[in-house]
């Protein structure tokens, strides 16, 4: 449903975003009529029980609102940035667009874009009920350039008839990496194909994402905090990375894979013991009996069971005064406990609100229409950290994706991989 590959950027985009602003007037829109409803554009990218339960909530904010017609439009999730920065260009700007939260460093330099700093700030909107890293994904320097729209994140699911076969205890929350090593090698057989975790191996964001949950447990962190240079490949970044060498080159208990489309089919079938994955696939694992249990953590490290999540966010476009605040209006309904509720109860998406995540009775609806979900719900308070809200990330990723790439294909050292990868994105982040 929510492929982490969505996060990955393209060069392409920050090279449109320059050309954009480079030609784009200071507002657009030009307001609308003063008299009857105010109408505003909402892009999104949900489709089938996504896009259905979306539309409920959309009919049912207009026939309560009558002086407010909000007309939604499907585009796609990818390709939204690039549609937005010709629409803005063209004097043509949604009101409010779906955006992913890696791309907010990249929206913040959009002139038509509101700044919802002062407005979240004010009691109504319970700004503090967002998760943490929501918020942190929402934020560039003093601006908040979104409001989350939706959250995700990274949990162990198992097959719970291989670990049995296996005579391996089910993962527990108080699982090391050396118990996760463990079990992948004794789930591991040759003879039948069989591996005990399956990595995402093409060097894409969702390489990385694997890699850093890791990273963050054993220490360390992707940027230095000014955002100037790269610490991935500290001793905590090599530490991290030395695992995933073992499992790939020494144990071969981990499976490559290389076109990143195999993950739910090999677990299906019985040849995979173990995903690190989120919720969207959850509801694909129709053919076993899966478990899901938090990230295991470093023996020793004051990291803890850290994961990765992927906020999304509403970001709203200022297209002159009403339709301006139409749009906020509608943000802010939308992203209301209520409709919070009614979207995760009728989609399977986590709770984007802390107080919705909490609620006991959500959790048992959710678990009961796709078991497993609970947890990734509980585990979003395993969330410290977001990735780095610069333009050049996805310069750094594809340098970080890389190295971990040679090194799972047994051609390079950590060290040396991670060293190498620190000096491509040092240039990037310096503009060279």
């Amino acid at each position: 449903m929510h492929n982490v590959i969505r996060s990955v950027f393209h060069q392409r985009l920050r090279i449109a975003l320059v050309a954009v602003l480079a030609f784009v007037l200071a507002a657009c829109g030009g307001g609308s009529s003063s008299s009857g409803p105010v109408e505003i554009a909402v892009w999104h990218g949900y489709q089938d029980t996504e896009g259905d339960v979306f539309k409920e909530l959309v009919a049912r904010y207009n026939q309560d609102h009558p002086d407010v017609k909000v007309a939604e439009l499907y585009s796609s999730n990818d390709l939204v940035l690039q549609k937005v920065l010709t629409a803005v260009r063209g004097g043509s700007a949604p009101d409010v667009a779906y955006m992913f939260g890696s791309w907010s460093p990249n929206i913040a330099q959009i002139p038509q874009v509101v700044d919802m700093a002062e407005e979240v700030s004010k009691p109504e909107w319970q700004w503090d009920d967002f998760y943490p890293a929501e918020r942190e994904a929402a934020t560039v320097g003093d601006e908040v350039v979104g409001v989350p729209a939706l959250v995700d994140n990274l949990a162990i699911v198992y097959n719970k008839k291989l670990f049995a076969d296996a005579g391996i205890a089910p993962p527990s929350p108080e699982w090391t990496w050396d118990d996760f090593q463990a079990a992948a090698a004794k789930l591991t057989d040759p003879a039948k194909g069989q591996y005990g975790w399956l990595i995402p191996a093409d060097g894409s964001e969702d390489t990385v994402w694997h890699y850093v949950p890791m990273l963050w447990e054993a220490g360390g962190d992707i940027l230095s905090p000014d955002n100037q240079r790269a610490v991935f490949n500290s001793e905590a970044g090599v530490k991290a990375l030395t695992v995933l060498q073992q499992m790939a080159v020494t144990d071969k208990s981990l499976y490559l894979d290389t076109t990143n489309e195999n993950g739910p089919k090999l677990m299906n079938s019985g040849k995979v013991g173990m995903l690190v994955t989120g919720p969207w696939d959850l509801s694909q694992l129709s053919d076993i009996d899966y478990g899901v249990q938090v990230m295991p953590t470093f023996a020793g490290s004051s990291g803890g069971h850290q994961t990765i999540a992927g906020p999304d966010n509403w970001v709203t476009f200022d297209n002159g005064d009403r339709k301006k605040q139409a749009a906020i209006d509608f943000v802010k309904w939308i992203s209301a406990p209520e409709q919070v509720k009614t979207f995760s109860l009728g989609t399977g998406d986590l709770p984007i609100r802390t107080s919705v995540g909490q609620d006991p009775s959500v959790l048992a609806s959710l678990d009961q229409n796709v078991p497993g979900t609970g947890v990734f719900v509980q585990n979003l308070s395993n969330v410290q950290k977001v990735r780095p809200t610069v333009q050049q990330y996805p310069d750094v990723s594809e340098a970080l994706g890389q190295s971990i790439v040679a090194v799972l294909l047994g051609k390079e050292q950590p060290a040396d991989a991670l060293n190498a990868a620190a000096k491509a994105a040092d240039a990037a982040l310096a503009g060279k």
